[in-house]
């Protein structure tokens, strides 16, 4: 069952910073997940929420800052907002990347930043997985290069994941553990997908959704699994 932390190790160290990544990859996670948008200037920048409000010191929304400019703001005092390719070069083929997409025109970004690092790094196609929970953006993925596994992310329906999984020839259906039963579990194992549900923190939700034989675990405390 694979270990996945969620924006890193979030419940140790903020969340989507190196510092995050590498407690995951200390606390030997399988996975790391972490949320992607755009600078200004077209830079990949691994942050959750479209504003910088909530996790640094200043305000406004990531894709009217450049690069340099949100390296400026800082996250509890000391992180500064990474790029993806610095989490790519700290993780160094470690771990599993679920790269979340989340701001418009990331879908195109990333596949061309997965593409190099495969032509010139000594990765390869399983070391990614990427996820959304807009769909258009994975279908836009699928048709940029079909060899990047795709998770379908939902928190609403575990029939319509299914259906779009199956018509995208995704890799993983990763739904809300809310939404899960032992059931919907082993028929989506059944057609061929692997089950990563999210964001599962608490010992006893732990135990349960561990009960269903899910094939990994989304969550803050990676150790916990």
């Amino acid at each position: 069952m694979l270990k996945i932390g969620h924006r890193g190790a979030k419940a140790y160290d903020p969340e989507n910073t190196l510092q995050a990544f590498q407690k995951a990859l200390d606390l030997n996670s399988d996975g790391i997940e972490l949320d992607v948008h755009l600078s200004a200037d077209g830079h990949i920048i691994v942050i959750h929420d479209e504003t910088i409000d909530r996790t640094t010191n200043g305000k406004g929304l990531v894709n009217t800052f450049t690069l340099a400019e949100l390296k400026s703001f800082l996250i509890d005092g000391e992180n500064q907002i990474p790029t993806l390719n610095e989490v790519f070069d700290l993780v160094d083929k470690k771990c599993l990347i679920n790269i979340e997409l989340k701001g418009s025109g990331t879908a195109s970004k990333v596949v061309v930043l997965i593409e190099e690092y495969i032509a010139t790094k000594n990765w390869n196609y399983n070391h990614f997985i990427i996820s959304s929970f807009d769909w258009n953006m994975l279908e836009e993925t699928s048709k940029l290069n079909s060899n990047i596994p795709i998770g379908v992310l939902t928190e609403e329906s575990i029939d319509t994941a299914l259906a779009f999984a199956e018509n995208i020839k995704a890799k993983a259906i990763h739904p809300d553990f809310q939404l899960l039963n032992a059931d919907n579990v082993s028929e989506m194992q059944k057609k061929g997908f692997l089950v990563l549900p999210w964001t599962v923190n608490s010992e006893e939700d732990i135990q349960k959704v561990k009960s269903y034989q899910v094939n990994g675990i989304i969550s803050d405390n990676p150790d916990k699994i």
